[in-house]
């Protein structure tokens, strides 16, 4: 496939490094000398310094053979033009990243289609999101879903006291035959590596289990996982960056106690005028004697959203400290991933890796509708959508020639969420999710073309 990105920052390198690591051809476009010759040298792509909205630059960048543009300069008007211009020069897909979440509102209003742009992507909007639906599933460090919640997935760290520790996937599911899930990946404490379970796959105390259910099982899991829904009413928020301020307004919608805290006096004014049922303090939220005198300790949550990756490790420890229930923190750094159990962080987010899932799905072959990659985990999970002439169409799942390193999680069909063991018979337009390792990502994508 072959794809041009506009723009060598953050997103962008990251992106590239992700795509270059799947043999697609690409070629990255930028103005800054030093961002391209990092690219140049650590990545298997193309380089092109020049300006993506100049229309020479992008013939020069072969735009009429490319199967997707995605534009992510931290200008939103260039991405747009860059996307315009791909369009009209023979790009077959476009993607644009934006930072006012408004076009994102409007999207059908406004028909970006129809000049040219097929996507719109806000690393901002989708933290904010993740924020969120971490919330409402308070007792779990990860979790999505998927058409609007026909399916979960969440992710949870067993416990000594789990009712599923020492037992294997097919005890579980013959002592309990009313529970409605699937559990999809395992990462053993202490250890890199993931595993995709089967039914003689025993659960351990520490494990970092990745589970897909309906909406009845997600009470089920609490249950049996020892996990405790935690009513969050109180929130915390540090930083009044975009996604700060998102997260706030989205908060308050939600009828959450909000309480933000930014450092620049004039950023601080102008959050409090945008939206106020949102108590906003101007302050250093580094200091803990201002966390104290804000009454830290009656948070149910904390999030730290600041631009420095840092602070925002060392404040949610703060928090952790004083009994907060809930942690969240926004890091840059991809490394700190790995860290977020051990430290004791309920969870970390990176918006480069939200909007790197949500392009992905793109690059993906069969319709893939949504994808999301674990947590600190080498996996994938995808959502296709099955068409008549799909391999697996009218087969029953134990029919299918499935990898051993991939699992069927669930099947949507007319909204509703389904769990499908052996005897489920798929059909056309049902929407499959599947979790696979790298290895077996193209075998899968093969059976859903």
């Amino acid at each position: 496939m072959k794809i041009i990105i506009a723009g060598a920052g953050e997103v962008g390198f990251h992106l590239a490094k992700l795509l270059s690591f799947e043999s697609q051809n690409i070629t990255l476009i930028d103005t800054n000398r030093e961002s391209l010759a990092n690219a140049d040298t650590h990545l298997d792509i193309r380089v092109v310094r020049g300006d993506a909205t100049s229309i020479s630059v992008l013939k020069d960048s072969k735009v009429d053979k490319t199967d997707l543009v995605i534009a992510v300069t931290s200008s939103e008007t260039t991405n747009i033009t860059v996307c315009v211009l791909s369009k009209q020069l023979g790009a077959k897909r476009t993607i644009a990243r934006i930072s006012n979440t408004e076009f994102i509102d409007n999207k059908e209003e406004v028909g970006f289609t129809k000049f040219g742009i097929d996507e719109l992507i806000s690393p901002e909007s989708l933290a904010a999101n993740e924020i969120e639906l971490l919330l409402n599933q308070s007792a779990f460090n990860d979790t999505y879903e998927f058409e609007n919640g026909a399916l979960t997935m969440i992710g949870l760290s067993l416990s000594r006291t789990a009712a599923f520790v020492g037992k294997t996937v097919r005890e579980v599911g013959l002592q309990y035959p009313e529970l409605k899930y699937v559990p999809i990946a395992i990462q053993r404490y202490g250890t890199q590596y993931t595993l995709i379970p089967r039914g003689d796959t025993q659960f351990k105390e520490g494990d970092q289990v990745y589970f897909i259910t309906t909406k009845k099982g997600v009470e089920h899991i609490y249950k049996l996982t020892g996990k405790v829904r935690q009513e969050i009413k109180n929130v915390m928020i540090l930083g009044g960056s975009n996604i700060g301020r998102k997260t706030a307004r989205d908060l308050c919608k939600s009828s959450f106690n909000v309480k933000l805290i930014e450092i620049d006096k004039n950023k601080a004014f102008e959050i409090a005028d945008e939206n106020p049922n949102c108590l906003v303090i101007n302050g250093d939220g580094r200091n803990v004697d201002l966390l104290q005198e804000e009454s830290i300790q009656d948070m149910d949550a904390f999030i730290s959203v600041t631009g420095n990756s840092e602070t925002n490790i060392m404040s949610c420890l703060v928090a952790k400290s004083k009994g907060v229930k809930k942690a969240i923190a926004l890091v840059e750094n991809m490394d700190y991933f790995q860290l977020s159990h051990s430290i004791g962080i309920d969870t970390l987010i990176n918006k480069k890796l939200l909007a790197a899932n949500n392009i992905f799905r793109y690059v993906r072959k069969g319709e893939v509708v949504a994808m999301t990659k674990l947590n600190n985990m080498n996996a994938e999970l995808l959502e296709f959508i099955v068409s008549p002439s799909s391999k697996v169409c009218d087969l029953l799942v134990k029919e299918i020639d499935f990898p051993r390193s991939a699992i069927i999680g669930g099947v949507v069909r007319n909204g509703e969420g389904l769990i499908a063991l052996g005897d489920f018979k798929i059909k056309s337009g049902d929407r499959i999710v599947v979790c696979c390792l790298p290895q077996s990502i193209s075998k899968v994508e093969k059976l859903f073309v």
